[in-house]
């Protein structure tokens, strides 16, 4: 065992099987006894403390994206999510707009409110159906298709780019060599987004991020970031919602008394089991992080995880709580200058998809003869969703 290991005890007996089965336990440990812990099998640090966890995302100087390690630009090449300081920002600048707060209200609810409305008719005869491939899957990815705006491309053909793409990028994150499926997604996505930007008569975000002072394999770098980012935050949030009101019956009753409560439910769930359950950094320079020596080059992985259940914000904070008076300082979409770029319409999708499927789906419960849980050590989400509901008399 090496000397920094040794000084790390529980980061030396912390697997990364562990962290995607069932990490908050061992999450809580490390934050109480070694709040950035070195873990060889990471070969880098995990912090888990909220406090640290900010340090680190809002000091792009000292801890950056920019580095050939990471994995998402291995796949797709480089874009806004593996980028710092002006790069990132001119990579960043042309797709700010149509994700500002007023622009997804005015442009997207009433897509994902037709969309919702089609999926939840669809299942509703059935009595029972899984939730997350049938439901919140679909609508992520017809919401990320309608936002692309991508020449002749069909949300079946994007949704198999995306998961080809993700798997890739979740290899590579756990050390392992990715396969050739998520580099031949990615040049189909690439020549769909070309055909995009040649078309120059649509009306896409696409084209106008051309327009503007990208190049097009930026902005199918940055298209790629954008697809996977949407669905998979998307799917994850809707999902793991479903799964938190379902497991607590008693949270359930009160978010179907108030349906004001949702947002809070939302923000809850998303604090509890975020649906990208870590980010990684690199160190530019040596510097202190908390308890820790970091050296240049090293790895730093924030868990976010960890970070929001720290107690010290969130008093309690493995309980699910729709009444939790601090639960948007959840740090699920991260925070600094990468903070998600189109949070306010994965928000917009959660919370139109509950409320239909809450207000349309009797008697909603989970299906016992299916148990599941979140997995996934860089993506978290149950595998499965089965439910079932009652049909009208």
């Amino acid at each position: 065992m090496s000397a920094v290991a040794a000084a790390y005890p529980l980061g030396a007996g912390t697997t990364l099987a562990e962290l995607a089965r069932d990490p908050h336990p061992r999450l809580a440990r490390l934050r109480e006894s070694e709040p950035v812990s070195w873990l060889p099998e990471l070969d880098g640090w995990l912090v888990t403390r909220r406090d640290l966890a900010l340090d680190v995302m809002r000091d792009a100087t000292t801890f950056t994206v920019d580095d050939p390690r990471f994995s998402t630009a291995q796949v797709v090449g480089p874009s806004m999510l593996s980028l710092d300081g002006e790069q990132h920002a001119r990579h960043r600048e042309p797709f700010t707009a149509p994700f500002r707060p007023r622009e997804v209200r005015d442009g997207f609810a009433s897509f994902i409110e037709r969309e919702t409305d089609r999926l939840v008719t669809e299942l509703r005869p059935a009595g029972a159906g899984e939730l997350r491939r049938a439901f919140a899957g679909p609508l992520a990815v017809a919401v990320v298709t309608e936002a692309l705006g991508l020449t002749g491309t069909t949300p079946s053909t994007v949704l198999s780019w995306y998961d080809a793409i993700v798997r890739s990028v979740s290899d590579i994150t756990a050390g392992h060599e990715a396969g050739p499926a998520g580099t031949a997604a990615y040049a189909e996505l690439r020549a769909a987004v070309e055909a995009t930007v040649a078309d120059r008569g649509g009306a896409s975000l696409l084209v106008s991020a051309a327009a503007g002072h990208l190049t097009v394999p930026e902005v199918a770098s940055n298209a790629a970031v954008l697809m996977f980012g949407g669905i998979e935050t998307t799917e994850a949030m809707i999902t793991n919602a479903l799964l938190h009101l379902l497991r607590h019956p008693d949270q359930l009753a009160l978010v179907r008394a108030d349906m004001g409560l949702l947002d809070g439910a939302i923000e809850e769930s998303l604090r509890l089991e975020p649906g990208a359950a870590v980010v990684d950094r690199y160190a530019t320079r040596d510097t202190l992080l908390g308890p820790a020596t970091i050296r240049e080059g090293d790895l730093v992985t924030v868990s976010l995880a960890g970070a929001n259940r720290d107690p010290a914000v969130f008093p309690d904070p493995d309980r699910f709580d729709v009444r939790r008076e601090n639960a948007r300082l959840q740090l699920a979409f991260a925070h600094g200058p990468h903070y998600c770029l189109a949070a306010h319409l994965a928000r917009l999708e959660t919370r139109i998809a509950l409320h239909h499927v809450l207000d349309r789906l009797p008697s909603l419960r989970l299906d016992p003869d299916h148990p599941t849980a979140p997995h996934g050590l860089v993506f978290r989400k149950p595998p499965t969703l089965h439910v079932r509901w009652d049909l009208a008399s």
